[in-house]
């Protein structure tokens, strides 16, 4: 539901994985924006209209994305989406970050667009470190992407895991993401996507700095 910028580049981007789409919006005119290749169907109404999402396909759907600009349309949509419906997995793009986390709660994912954005800001402004790419929702485990440490270059990637008690999930190298095996050595240009425990941070970080201990 909903043909603006982000709903028509998710519904190209489904289809161009062979997923079959349908788009529902109450303005007809928003469908220009799925270009002339598109070849899902198209339904002008409301997305949290019963007989428009029957008319659309939800009863054979295995998703459904509520994606308008309307925060309470999204919220309606997509409850009767998964109440009505049954369809399990269900987005809403919602633009209050408080609410977001109680639709959350109710089994509702939800992309909080001002807080993702304002946060992927932050990343980029704060030193590395300060904020990580990714932490769960108890604020036990968070992910980090890192640039492969000017002390750590030509060192094991085991020997990096051990010392700065953190995990390389992969490591993106020459384009192409890679899981380091036991004999992977971290080359200049890497970047490593770290999973690591909140408390061991600061440890990690530390670590990083100031390079290998050498037994």
């Amino acid at each position: 539901m909903g043909c603006g910028r982000v709903g028509s580049t998710l519904a190209r981007s489904l289809e161009d994985r062979n997923h079959t789409v349908s788009v529902i919006d109450s303005e007809p005119d928003a469908f220009r924006r799925l270009g002339p290749s598109f070849n899902g169907e198209k339904i002008t109404g409301f997305g949290f209209d019963r007989d428009v999402l029957t008319k659309a396909g939800i009863e054979r759907a295995e998703a459904f994305a509520a994606v308008s600009s309307g925060d309470n349309s999204n919220i309606i949509a997509a409850r009767v989406a998964r109440e009505t419906f049954g369809i399990q997995q269900v987005v809403a793009r919602i633009y209050d970050p408080g609410r977001a986390e109680v639709y959350q709660r109710l089994g509702i994912t939800t992309v909080a667009t001002v807080k993702w954005t304002a946060d992927q800001v932050l990343r980029r402004l704060l030193p590395a470190g300060a904020e990580p790419d990714f932490r769960d929702p108890s604020g036990t485990i968070r992910v980090d992407q890192v640039a492969a440490p000017g002390p750590w270059i030509g060192h094991r990637s085991v020997q990096f895991q051990e010392q700065s008690r953190s995990r390389i999930a992969w490591i993106d190298r020459l384009g192409e993401g890679t899981i380091p095996t036991r004999d992977t050595v971290i080359q200049e240009g890497d970047m490593l996507h770290l999973v690591m425990r909140e408390e061991n941070a600061d440890h990690a970080y530390a670590t990083i700095a100031a390079g290998p201990e050498e037994h």
